[in-house]
């Protein structure tokens, strides 16, 4: 939860935040890179640690405590600023730069931990894929509780100088945090420690080797949906809010209202989720299924006019659909990737992170350099003008979702026989 909620606001209002108090959409886009750069290399690194040491816990623990530590200082204000009683846009950039890896390198540790144990409490597919989507689930809950705040933030707190934007996301920002630690809590007493000691199969509990998953085609292909996914929900979720202030011109509060239509329709749908028994085929169908609506939905944003605006609460909804089908479905396949075994799990995990976390903020940054500073109106107002934004809610997650159904297509996933589970992994 503490996760999920800190990544919601990361990436709906840090773009947003930056743009708002002053920074070009390009030192925006190197902050925000900064960030991806950082948590990728250390999901790497934390997968890695986990794989040799274990103790899930303890990494999930420490690396919440990093997350809610930094991340306040993500939206808290330019502190060098202060120091150096200096506003040069670089300090402001190094600034916000330095405060995003240092939240992405606790918020690694704690999501590749967090991943790995879903496969060391069943070895039963259908399980895995439940508690994936369970998980999914809460990551709606976390959203909607960022947007349930925003809501009423920005509601309430009247910005009219950049010390009232600030103060703004910094009550966003702190409550998230606030909210998250409830659930940190709450997991750490309710939880066990899964242990890895237990053999499973007559295997050895040494530690598997990074080139043992590097000769396998179907750690390529899983990496390949994995990132596609990401990129679809992550870059979409990165100019949502612009799209609906600047192309759409809706009200203040649809930059909360609209998010939170998205995951009220992915929650319900992971939960329905749960209730199925899952194969290979089952997963890779209803992953083509999600990623062709998603292809129709960015198509709908694309084409959008602003006097039909009202219509995007209902491409909302689908897009929550679309989003909950891939994103389930998307990291079930890393599950039977992994299957029994698990002494390399954590690094599954990173490493297929590191692929989501530099394209994102790679493909964010592409897209800012695009970005005018200040929106021409005439061209705005033009029916021929397709804004960058256009382009990175509607185009690029659709040609993601096309691609990531071609690949899904290519896969040959054996789910494990549920009558090979002889006793569950948590003690």
């Amino acid at each position: 939860m503490l996760n999920d909620i800190t990544a919601a606001c990361w990436f709906t209002y840090l773009l947003l935040f930056l743009t708002e108090i002053g920074l070009s959409p390009r030192d925006a886009a190197i902050a925000m890179l900064a960030g991806q750069i950082a948590d990728g290399f250390a999901t790497v690194f934390a997968g890695e640690l986990i794989d040799r040491f274990g103790h899930f816990k303890v990494w999930h623990g420490a690396g919440s405590i990093l997350v809610a530590i930094s991340f306040s200082s993500v939206f808290g204000g330019c502190l060098p600023c202060k120091i150096l009683a200096s506003c040069s846009s670089v300090v402001e950039t190094v600034s916000y730069s330095t405060s995003a890896a240092i939240f992405n390198v606790g918020w690694a540790a704690t999501q590749v931990s967090h991943m790995s144990m879903v496969n060391c409490i069943s070895l039963n597919s259908s399980s895995r894929v439940v508690m994936t989507s369970c998980r999914n689930a809460f990551t709606m809950v976390a959203n909607l509780s960022l947007y349930a705040v925003a809501l009423v933030v920005f509601s309430s707190i009247k910005a009219t100088t950049h010390a009232d934007i600030e103060n703004q996301y910094r009550w966003i920002a702190y409550t998230s945090i606030f909210i998250g630690c409830c659930f940190v809590g709450i997991f750490h007493l309710g939880t066990k420690e899964p242990r890895l000691k237990i053999c499973v199969h007559g295997t050895s509990n040494a530690r598997i080797s990074w080139a043992y998953w590097f000769k396998k085609v179907l750690y390529y292909q899983v990496g390949l949906v994995y990132m596609l996914t990401r990129l679809v929900q992550n870059v979409s979720q990165a100019y949502l809010a612009f799209y609906v202030m600047d192309d759409l011109q809706m009200a203040k509060s649809a930059k909360a209202l609209v998010p939170a239509i998205i995951y009220m329709s992915s929650f319900f749908v992971s939960v329905t989720m749960q209730e199925m028994s899952w194969t290979g085929h089952r997963l890779k169908a209803y992953y083509s299924a999600g990623g062709i609506l998603w292809v129709f939905c960015g198509a709908g944003i694309l084409l959008l006019p602003r006097n039909m605006s009202t219509f995007m609460y209902v491409i909302s909804v689908l897009i929550g659909i679309a989003n909950a089908l891939m994103t389930v479905t998307g990291v079930s396949m890393q599950s039977i990737l992994v299957g029994s075994d698990l002494n390399g799990c954590a690094f599954v995990y990173g490493s297929l992170s590191f692929l989501d976390k530099i394209s994102c903020g790679l493909a964010v940054f592409a897209l800012q350099s695009f970005q005018s500073s200040s929106p021409k109106t005439e061209e705005a107002l033009s029916t021929e003008y397709i804004s960058v934004t256009r382009y990175g809610l509607g185009l690029l997650p659709a040609v993601c979702s096309l691609a990531g159904v071609a690949i899904t297509y290519t896969m040959k996933l054996q789910t494990q026989d549920s009558k090979s589970l002889v006793e569950p992994l948590l003690e």
